[in-house]
């Protein structure tokens, strides 16, 4: 662990509040044992001077012992008890004071206090005095204090721990992060419920990732679109070089460079859809009937071609991206329908491009997924691709569906 991570800063600033912790408890164990030691010697010393000094004023009388049990003090002087209690291994010595001629010690056994009073010169301890205390107050347990502790203990590893884990995705962005400049965005790893700071900075990094995995894909179909229209018009054309110069060859010829001129276009629209996002593309208010005569424009197709039965339907678009991916739409209904004929419905925001012919051989995602397997192509061309319409919808909150029905192909540019 790196001495400028924040784990490493946070790991020693735990380290030493436990510290401090353990340290303040000890200072308050030993406190307690003090303060117990002087409410003991509060409590019991001046009944030990007061005994005494009835003792030494009566010498052998006992009659004075009977003045201590308004104190609830009880001098005991059956011999057995007293050994029972000064021979028992579980009598506890709490405190303990030597005068010139005289032993004190309080005792403690099952929670009852005892003073014992042993003249030195006594051989025997079952000869000194024991005076029990029937007012015993017991002082705090040691454990309730080593239970506070061990609670206190236990709240810090926790919010130690649940502190690690919530900081835990930094740790993943900065080991991600620097993968961000070779084009690894696989941020799979910062998925998350959690509403924090920490988890929704992870979150929108994921997020840009994502996107930036998505511009990169976008980008590489651009390219691969690109070259493959290119080349198709390019190959053509030779061919038609080669061909007598007649006139049906000069507008074959002609109709290429036209369709040259359409990709350049179109290729434009599609680098500002690249470099840009969903904030920076200019949308403006157009009807959709522009659209479409811009679509047709481009296809080099008359208006008349098509059967419109759209509704005087407003959008807020980018028109040269949107047309684009309406004209694909409509160049692929034209291409492969069996009749010839195109249909373009509204239905409330919705636009759908309608022709009769075959059922897609596979489900429409799959057109969005980049470099299919050479086994997997789909033999016809799809102009710039459903990949790309599918991308310029996205960006306009719209979705492509599709459906098959009564042998009716329907590409439905769906408003989310």
């Amino acid at each position: 662990m790196k001495k400028e991570s924040i784990f490493f800063t946070i790991t020693i600033s735990f380290i030493l509040s436990i510290l401090l912790v353990i340290a303040s408890f000890s200072i308050v164990v030993l406190n307690k044992d003090k303060s117990d030691q002087d409410i003991l010697k509060k409590k019991y010393y001046p009944i030990v001077n007061r005994f005494l000094e009835e003792y030494k004023a009566v010498n052998t009388d006992t009659s004075f012992i009977d003045n201590f049990k308004a104190m609830k003090i009880e001098v005991i002087t059956n011999r057995k008890i007293k050994s029972a209690l000064l021979y028992n291994p579980k009598t506890n010595i709490l405190i303990q004071r030597e005068l010139k001629n005289y032993l004190i010690r309080v005792l403690e056994l099952n929670k009852t206090n005892y003073i014992f009073i042993k003249k030195k010169k006594e051989a025997s301890s079952v000869d000194g005095f024991v005076l029990k205390d029937h007012n015993t107050i017991s002082s705090e347990s040691l454990i309730m204090y080593f239970l506070i502790f061990g609670i206190i203990l236990i709240i810090f590893i926790l919010s130690y721990l649940t502190t690690l884990r919530k900081l835990y995705p930094l740790k993943i962005l900065t080991n991600k992060i620097p993968h961000l400049s070779n084009e690894n965005f696989d941020f799979q790893c910062c998925d998350t419920i959690k509403t924090d700071e920490v988890s929704l900075l992870a979150l929108e990094f994921k997020d840009a990732a994502f996107k930036l995995g998505e511009l990169k894909e976008t980008r590489n179909v651009f390219l691969a679109d690109m070259m493959n229209e290119l080349n198709h018009s390019i190959v053509e054309g030779k061919k038609l070089v080669e061909l007598n110069n007649t006139e049906e060859n000069s507008l074959k010829l002609k109709s290429v460079f036209d369709k040259l001129d359409i990709l350049i276009d179109d290729f434009a629209s599609m680098k500002e859809m690249i470099i840009s996002n969903r904030k920076d593309i200019v949308k403006n208010d157009l009807y959709l009937e522009e659209i479409i005569e811009k679509a047709l424009f481009k296809l080099d197709i008359e208006k008349d071609k098509i059967e419109d039965k759209t509704q005087n339907l407003k959008l807020l678009v980018n028109d040269k991206l949107f047309s684009v991916a309406i004209k694909n739409l409509i160049d692929n209904a034209i291409k492969y329908s069996s009749d010839g004929n195109v249909k373009v419905i509204t239905n409330e925001d919705d636009i759908i491009i309608e022709n009769v012919g075959t059922k897609l051989p596979f489900e429409l995602n799959t057109y969005f997924i980049p470099y299919l397997k050479e086994e997997e192509k789909i033999n016809e061309h799809f102009g710039l691709g459903l990949y790309i319409v599918h991308n310029i919808l996205k960006l306009h909150d719209y979705t492509l569906e599709y459906e098959y029905s009564n042998g009716i192909n329907k590409f439905i540019c769906a408003k989310n």
